[in-house]
């Protein structure tokens, strides 16, 4: 097996006294979809932002390819291009075209010529859906199209990794497919994935492994057969009695 691409290593944090995370170890290794679910409150986004140090660590270590990102001298902006990140708020600039909110991040960050930043954005726009939509700007299209565009414009940077931060929470439920369909065909090409999600049916069907956060700590993680199937802790078997009809 390959070295993974990240480790997290007792990384805990924590806003004035208040413990967010607490002590939170796992690995992600080249092809994995990885599903992180919990209640609203439990840590899972703030594990993800400071997976991409859109938070800093209280404590603890992010290893990338065996470097501790957190530490000095790491150039940050590098790292962040190759661990993209995607948000439930699309994050998109209004000002711009569909097209060049795909080509800006490549030209600014990856130092690619803009035609060359063209054509490869054209190829994800085309791969999730959006290529007729080029010219429109955010504003003109629905909330399933523009987090088809925002995964596109991540996907354009060639990240080794890709987080997802509850990307179907600020979608319309007849919008929610579209985009997880997306997602699933990303994760069967063997994109390497970690999802915050409240998707059970996509943590269960299309995870390769499922994490339980609760409180601020992984309370279970495992295969989906185990968790969903067979859960340890009675902690993870309540949240989700939620979701069984």
């Amino acid at each position: 097996m390959s070295d993974p691409i990240l480790q997290v290593n007792h990384l805990s944090k924590s806003f004035g006294s208040n413990l967010v995370l607490r002590d939170i170890d796992f690995t992600v290794n080249t092809g994995d979809v990885i599903s992180i679910i919990g209640a609203s409150g439990s840590g899972k986004s703030t594990l993800l932002r400071c997976i991409n140090l859109l938070e800093t660590p209280t404590s603890g270590e992010i290893l990338y390819h065996g470097r501790n990102i957190l530490s000095r001298g790491v150039n940050q902006a590098e790292y962040r291009s190759h661990v993209g990140m995607v948000f439930q708020s699309f994050n998109l600039f209004n000002n711009m075209t569909v097209l060049e909110n795909c080509v800006a991040g490549q030209v600014r960050v990856l130092k690619r010529g803009r035609e060359e930043a063209r054509t490869h954005a054209m190829e994800y726009l085309e791969k999730v859906g959006m290529a007729p939509y080029v010219n429109a700007r955010p504003r003109q299209i629905s909330g399933g199209q523009k987090q088809r565009v925002a995964i596109a414009r991540a996907l354009a940077m060639d990240p080794e990794v890709l987080l997802f931060d509850e990307p179907t929470s600020a979608l319309d439920p007849e919008m929610v497919g579209e985009v997880l369909s997306v997602m699933k065909t990303l994760a069967e090409s063997g994109m390497t994935m970690l999802v915050v999600t409240h998707e059970m049916a996509f943590a269960r069907d299309v995870s390769r492994r499922v994490v339980y956060m609760n409180d601020g700590v992984i309370c279970e993680q495992g295969s989906p057969e185990e968790i969903f199937g067979h859960p340890k802790k009675q902690e993870t078997v309540d949240f989700l009695a939620r979701f069984r009809s």
